[in-house]
């Protein structure tokens, strides 16, 4: 309560790491302007905790830095801050994360440029506020409870785009400040920075009485579903017969732009439902949907699609949609392999190389089996290997044991032992 403190302002160190701590701030009504968290890993913390016991400097009295103290603080630590970080973030979004690897002179001029900018902030806003300016509120701690019941006649959305494009922007979408602003006592949130910038040089031309487009009443608001509320509605059916309004405006409404929208991507508007394309085309109608509602679909449309069972199809029209990218791959690298195992023919080594590489890459199998078969392809390249390793080390002239390369008496008893061999045994 100290007069220098409360306006020069008071640094607290190393609270609160508790969530009861936390709790003690809030009942006090103590929020910190910004909060830093050095962060560290484990062994980092011991290694400067003992350079700090070595020290000259360390003070007179007995510390409690033994390695298993700090390692009992350090991990009780570790258990609450995660919950600590997410409320402040959520409530006074006031956390800032600085890299403490990095030098203490470094970790120095990071926090001071963040307070600057801090303090600057706060007196930016309290002196727009006095002349009865439009401020920034970004960097204030408000919380989402006060941001809701000082909401202007907007709410979230961003009076900006309405009143130059007439563009519904929902900001609510997130929890971020950085683009609000407070306005006669009232909160508006703006799409982005640019609008806010705009907001604060004319402030009156977008509130009321001035504003030229009021914000439509909460039943005339196009609201975006999950696909378990468009479930809940049946049997309510959606407009356009499931096409998606905004690719057939945007196609100037030609047979082509008919195209059928996805559950995943539906609106409910004027108690009616639409689906579109994608999210690109849903988040167009949630701007704009009197651009986009009120249409009627030609005389001829699409025929319907019905999805047809791969089993379904013809032996050709099967290969091509089952195993099509799968035989591509396998007849390419057979194709730039020119494998030939011991004592079968080309055709032959070729087939069941195919055959090895569409097993072994296979995504239908499991893990197990795949390895499995990897292994054996693996084996069979080794083998079609012998013949062009034998015939550039094979001589005409006899060479005794030891002028003979390392492992050629090896391959060459391998490559005799092939002949009976069937290669899909074992």
């Amino acid at each position: 309560m100290d007069h220098v403190c409360s306006t020069a302002g008071v640094v607290i160190d190393g609270y609160p790491v508790t969530r009861k701590q936390v709790s003690i701030l809030e009942a006090m009504r103590i929020i910190p302007v910004k909060i830093f968290e050095l962060q560290v890993d484990a062994k980092e913390l011991f290694r400067r905790a003992l350079i700090d016991k070595e020290s000259t400097d360390s003070p007179p009295y007995p510390i409690h830095d033994s390695s298993q103290i700090l390692a009992i603080q350090n991990s009780c630590y570790k258990k609450q801050i995660d919950a600590i970080r997410t409320y402040y973030e959520k409530e006074h979004q006031n956390w800032c994360v600085v890299d403490a690897f990095r030098s203490k002179w470094w970790v120095w001029n990071k926090i001071f440029e963040e307070v600057q900018v801090i303090i600057k902030q706060i007196q930016t806003y309290l002196e727009r506020i006095r002349e009865g300016k439009a401020a920034s509120i970004a960097d204030l701690c408000i919380t989402p409870q006060e941001l809701q019941s000082r909401l202007g006649e907007f709410g979230q959305y961003c009076p900006v785009s309405l009143a130059k494009k007439g563009e519904l922007v929902d900001c609510s979408v997130t929890s971020s400040l950085q683009s609000a602003a407070e306005f006669r006592g009232h909160y508006y949130k703006m799409a982005s920075q640019a609008e806010l910038n705009e907001f604060l040089n004319a402030p009156e031309l977008y509130v009321p009485p001035l504003a030229p487009h009021p914000l439509p009443s909460p039943d005339m608001l196009p609201k975006k579903l999950t696909m378990a509320e468009v479930k809940a509605l049946f049997p309510k059916k959606a407009e356009m017969q499931g096409y998606c309004p905004v690719t057939y405006l945007d196609g100037k409404q030609r047979y082509e732009a008919l195209v059928p929208g996805t559950i995943e991507y539906a609106v409910e508007y004027r108690d009616k439902l639409y689906i579109f394309e994608n999210e690109e085309k849903l988040q167009k109608f949630m701007r704009l949907p009197e651009k986009y509602w009120n249409q009627k679909l030609p005389h001829k449309l699409p025929p319907i699609k019905e999805p047809v069972l791969l089993t379904a199809l013809p032996l050709t029209g099967y290969l091509e949609q089952g195993i099509a990218t799968a035989l591509i791959k396998a007849m390419n690298e057979v194709g730039c392999l020119k494998p030939k195992f011991p004592f079968l023919s080309v055709k032959k080594t070729a087939l069941l190389f195919v055959a090895y590489h569409l097993k072994a890459y296979n995504p239908r199998s499991s893990e197990y089996v795949r390895k499995k078969y990897k292994r054996k392809l693996e084996q069979f390249i080794d083998h079609c290997d012998l013949i062009p390793y034998l015939g550039t080390k094979m001589t005409r002239k006899y060479k005794e044991p030891q002028n003979r390369p390392i492992d050629f008496d090896h391959k060459l008893r391998m490559f005799l032992c092939l002949k009976d061999v069937d290669p899909t045994s074992g």
